[in-house]
Parts: C-alpha cells; structure tokens; sequence
C-alpha cells in the first residue's frame, strides 16, 4: 500500500535500522522501545492485520515465527522474549500492516493491559 508506513519502510522509503531481511520479512527497530529489546518483524506482503490472515498468506506468517527465534537468539534474548501482535485500534494497533513485536532484555511484567 502506498501510503502504509511500514511498506514504505520495507522498500527504504523511510529510514529504519535493519536487524534481519529475507525475500519475505524485514525486522527492525522500534523508534519507541518498550524494553531494551524491540524489534518489529513484518511481512513483506501487506496484510493489515491479524484477521487478514488466510489460507493463501499464512506461510508468510509461519515463517515470521520461523525467524523470531533467530533474531531472539542473534539479539542475546537467552532468558526468554515476548511476541506481541496487535489487531485494531481497540488493541493497540497503530500501523495498519501486521507486525510482531518482539520483546526482551529484561524481565518483563506478566500483567496484561
């Protein structure tokens, strides 16, 4: 989509600082860190969200989680990481593009919002 922040920032549009990319995700980080790690891990492919996840896309989803660990390790997350996802405006979500928030670095709080 065109004027969707996180393609722009897929294609360098918009400047990010690249953590992982492969021909069907690119990770980086978040400009607002909600903990010494965050790391965003998006689908190439714009989907805007959780529930635009179908039979036809959803490989691109599995490999998401196929490289989270990946980057977890590769980040230093030896104690343990969290995996967000967002869907809608009553959750939180704020890019309309389906996204991972990968979080660690610290022991994070296990209550829920």
């Amino acid at each position: 989509m065109s004027d969707c922040l996180f393609c722009k920032i897929i294609t360098g549009e918009i400047p990010s600082t690249k953590v992982y990319e492969d021909e069907t995700v690119f990770a980086f980080r978040d400009i607002n860190p909600q903990a010494p790690t965050h790391v965003l891990v998006v689908p190439k492919v714009h989907i805007a969200d959780s529930n635009g996840v179908s039979a036809e896309n959803s490989a691109v989803v599995a490999h998401s989680f196929e490289v989270i660990p990946k980057i977890a390790q590769a980040e230093g997350l030896t104690g343990g990481y969290r995996v967000v996802s967002n869907c809608g405006a009553d959750a939180g979500q704020t890019v309309q593009h389906l996204h991972f928030h990968v979080l660690g670095g610290k022991t994070l709080n296990l209550e829920m919002a």
